[in-house]
C-alpha cells in the first residue's frame, strides 16, 4: 500500500541557498551599487518550476499554497513559473523539457521518477504510472515528495505537511483550503449547490475548468497566493469569463437531460455527437437522484474521455472503486471518481470501454 504522507525532516537542502561571492567591484561607487543588484538577480536568483493539474480547482489550489509556502519558508527571492499538467493517452504526461527550474515540483499529479523533480504531493490513488515509479519513490530520502490517498484535496494536505514539517502558517489560505476540500472531496450539501452554481467559489471552479487561456489561469494562482479566494472569485476579470462558462453550462444540462439513460443504478450518456468536451460532474445526479454511478463520453481536441463518478447522495451504497476500474483501460483517480483517456480518433474504443464499465457497476 502507498504510504502516507511520507518524508523526512527538512534538511539543510531546503533552506535558501547561500548567497554567491560578490565581484570584484569598488565598493562606494553608485555605478557599482547597481551592478550589484544586477549580480545578484542574474547569478543568485533561483528559478523554481511548480507542474500542477490542469484546468482543476484543486490543482489550482494546489499550485498557490505550494507558491506561498515556497515563497515564506524556503526561498523567498524564487522566480516561480508554471505549467499546467493533463491526462493524455498512452500515459504520455512528461516531457523532460518541463522540469526547467532550479528546483521543480509536481502538486496534485502523477510522481515522476527524474532526477530533476524535487518537491511532489499527490492524493490520489493512482498516483504512479508504473511499479518502479513506485518504488523510486519509496526510496526517497529527500523528505520532500508526499503522498496520502485519503485526503480529499491536495491543497490540504500541502497546506498540513507544509506547518507540520517545515513551520509554515496555512491559516491565512484556509477559505481556499476549506473550498478545495469541499470542491475536490465532493462534499457539497447538494447536488443542487454545485449544479446551480451560486457561490463565487464555484463560479470561479467554473473558470478554471473551462478558460482555455493558459497565461489567465497563471494569474489566477498568483493572485491565489496573495489575496483572498472571495477577492480573487468577485474580480471583474473572473465575472466577465463566467457569463459565457454559465450559458454554455446551462446548455450542457439540457444535453445530459435529453441523451442520459438510467438503468440499475447507473446514469450513462455519449456527448460525443453534440460536441461538448465536459461537463458538470453532478448534473446526473441533479437529474437522477436515485443514481448510484455516472459513465459519460465525451471528446476535445486532445482526448476522448470516459469520466466515472459516484453519486455522493445516493440512496444506495457504493460497492465499487472507480480508480481500480478505470487503471483496468489506463486511466485512473480516486475510489469514488476516476477517468479514462483515450486519442480523440479513438471513439469506438471508449464506447465499447464504456458499455463494459456500465456492465460492470450495473451488476
Amino acid at each position: 500500500m502507498p504510504r502516507k504522507a511520507e518524508g523526512f525532516p527538512p534538511c539543510a537542502a531546503a533552506k535558501p541557498r547561500a548567497a554567491a561571492p560578490r565581484p570584484s567591484l569598488l565598493a562606494n561607487s553608485h555605478a557599482n551599487c547597481y551592478y550589484y543588484r544586477l549580480f545578484d538577480y542574474v547569478f543568485n536568483q533561483m528559478k523554481l518550476r511548480i507542474l500542477y493539474h490542469g484546468h482543476c480547482f484543486d490543482g489550482v489550489a494546489s499550485a498557490a499554497t505550494f507558491t506561498r509556502f515556497y515563497q515564506e519558508q524556503i526561498q523567498p527571492q524564487a522566480e516561480i513559473a508554471y505549467a499546467g499538467l493533463f491526462h493524455r493517452p498512452g500515459n504520455l504526461l512528461f516531457d523532460g523539457n518541463m522540469f526547467d527550474g532550479d528546483e521543480n515540483a509536481i502538486v496534485d499529479f502523477k510522481y515522476s521518477p527524474s532526477a530533476k523533480l524535487t518537491w511532489w504531493f499527490d492524493h490520489h490513488q493512482s498516483a504512479f504510472l508504473t511499479p518502479e515509479d513506485e518504488a523510486h519513490f519509496r526510496a526517497d530520502v529527500s523528505g520532500k515528495k508526499f503522498l496520502d490517498p485519503t485526503r480529499k484535496s491536495c491543497t490540504e494536505f500541502i497546506g498540513d505537511v507544509a506547518q507540520t514539517n517545515f513551520g509554515f502558517n496555512a491559516g491565512p489560505l484556509q477559505d481556499l483550503i476549506h473550498w478545495a476540500h469541499i470542491i475536490d472531496g465532493a462534499l457539497y450539501d447538494s447536488p443542487a449547490q454545485c449544479v446551480e452554481l451560486k457561490e463565487p467559489a464555484l463560479q470561479l471552479m467554473q473558470v478554471i475548468e473551462s478558460v482555455p487561456d493558459e497565461s489567465f489561469i497563471e494569474q489566477i494562482i498568483r493572485d491565489l497566493t496573495q489575496k483572498p479566494l472571495s477577492e480573487v472569485a468577485t474580480s471583474d476579470e473572473v465575472v466577465e469569463r463566467f457569463q459565457p462558462i454559465l450559458q454554455l453550462h446551462r446548455e450542457t444540462l439540457e444535453a445530459v437531460k435529453r441523451k442520459a439513460v438510467y438503468a440499475d443504478g447507473v446514469v450513462q450518456f455519449d456527448l460525443v455527437d453534440e460536441g461538448y468536451e465536459g461537463f458538470n460532474k453532478f448534473i446526473p445526479y441533479y437529474l437522477f437522484p436515485e443514481a448510484t454511478y455516472t459513465v459519460a463520453l465525451t471528446r476535445g481536441a486532445k482526448r476522448t474521455k470516459i469520466s466515472v463518478g459516484s453519486n455522493p447522495w445516493a440512496p444506495r451504497p457504493r460497492r465499487h472503486n472507480i480508480a481500480t476500474i478505470c487503471e483496468r483501460y489506463g486511466g485512473g483517480g480516486h475510489a469514488v471518481v476516476g477517468a479514462i483517456s483515450f486519442a480523440p480518433d479513438e471513439v469506438e474504443k471508449g464506447r465499447a470501454a464504456m458499455k463494459e464499465i456500465v456492465a460492470e457497476l450495473s451488476s
